[in-house]
Parts: C-alpha cells; sequence; structure tokens
C-alpha cells in the first residue's frame, strides 16, 4: 500500500529535498505540499493524505493550530511534527494538538522514512531525545500530582492490570513490538489491548494516552 504524504513547511528549498529524499522508497508518495497552516487544511481536503509531516513556525496559521483543525476534521490523517525546535513547551503543545510524532529536522532519513510507516499505521514515533524530554515531563507531573493531588481521577470504566502494564511501558516510548517481547504476548494481542486502552481514556493514540494517564494518576 502507498503511503500518501502532504509535505507542510513555510521553506520551499527544504519541501523540494524533502520530496525529492522520499522519493526513493516506492512506498511513499507526497500528494502535495503547504507553505502554511492555512495552505496544509486545504490540501488536506483536497488529498486526504495518510501522514502529513508538519512543520510548527510558519505565517498565517502556525503548525500547531493546523494539527489542532485537522485532527478535529480530517482525524483519519497521521501528523508527523517536522521542525527545528525541541524546547519543551513547544513539544507538548504540539503532541496536546494531535501529533502522532515529533522529530527534529536533523533526523537521518532511515528514521524519517520509519516514523512515516509508523504513523500510517496508526502509531507513535518519537525521536529519541524528544522522547527523554517526555518521560522527564511525565515523571515530573506525576511526581507533582503525588504531592498535591489527594485523589486522581477515576475512569467510567477501569483499566485492567494487564492494560496498565502496557500502559506504563507505552509512556516510556516502547513500540508495540517491544512491549511484545517484555510480557511475552503476542503483537497482535499489545495492539487490542492498547485499542482497548484508547477507548478508555477517551484518547486517539498512544502518546496522549500516557499523558492522559498522567493527568489521572494512573503511573504513579
Amino acid at each position: 500500500m502507498t503511503i500518501r504524504i502532504l509535505l507542510v513547511d513555510d521553506q520551499a528549498l527544504f519541501r523540494e529535498g524533502l520530496r525529492t529524499l522520499l522519493s526513493v522508497w516506492d512506498d511513499l508518495e507526497v500528494v502535495a505540499e503547504a507553505g502554511n497552516g492555512e495552505e496544509a487544511i486545504t490540501a488536506v481536503f483536497h488529498h486526504h493524505p495518510d501522514v502529513i509531516l508538519m512543520d510548527l513556525r510558519m505565517p498565517i496559521l502556525d503548525g500547531v493550530a493546523a494539527t489542532r483543525r485537522i485532527k478535529q476534521t480530517y482525524p483519519a490523517s497521521q501528523i508527523i511534527v517536522l521542525t527545528t525546535f525541541d524546547d519543551d513547551d513547544t513539544i507538548f503543545d504540539g503532541l496536546r494538538a494531535g501529533a502522532i510524532g515529533y522529530l527534529l529536522k536533523d533526523v537521518s532519513s532511515q528514521k524519517l522514512v520509519e516514523a512515516i510507516r509508523a504513523a500510517a499505521r496508526g502509531e507513535s514515533f518519537l525521536q529519541p531525545s524528544i522522547a527523554t524530554k517526555v518521560v522527564a515531563e511525565l515523571s515530573r507531573l506525576t511526581e507533582a500530582q503525588t504531592t498535591h493531588s489527594p485523589k486522581p481521577t477515576e475512569l467510567t470504566e477501569p483499566l485492567s492490570d494487564r492494560e496498565l502494564e502496557i500502559l506504563h511501558l507505552v509512556a516510556t516510548g516502547a513500540s508495540n513490538k517491544e512491549i511484545a517481547a517484555q510480557l511475552y504476548i503476542a503483537e497482535g494481542t499489545v495492539k487490542n489491548h492498547l485499542t482497548n486502552i484508547l477507548g478508555k481514556l477517551g484518547v486517539r493514540d498512544r502518546t496522549q494516552a500516557a499523558l492522559k494517564a498522567h493527568e489521572l494518576g494512573l503511573l504513579s
């Protein structure tokens, strides 16, 4: 299956280089480009991409706002942030807006393609340096919540022990394959559990699941 890709970046030269780079892989096809968030929303409407590579700092409408609007209107399109900014606020703004992945522009071509393929499968992908920041922030939130929050919010349908195990591993950035190996279960079983976890937490992807779990005090 060919993965249809939308490139969103205000630098035309960068988009051109990215298009050339991705043309090497037979299963990837760049179907459209956009120079700002407004153009991105229009392009999604016309081309229905599977994966969007989204810069954040752009004129007219930035990548965070565009990501939020696209996920509200076209939730099937998966968004990977591809940017130069790695400060905590920017990272979490992008992820909370609905991005399924976060990469810096110094990422290798192989990792970029790996992230695109993962996103097309509905799986999150964080560059290691970004994953480290996410885990550190989630740990900080858990510690703060343990200290100041008297009681975490309860879910309408609680997570099972196995689902909590998997959720803990998801929060560390582990892939489905890594989780399956660590828990000695099939990768398909992990996917089934993740589907249940996302439904119970009311979120769209594993990154948001980890954030929501920390907000609810489930990982303390």
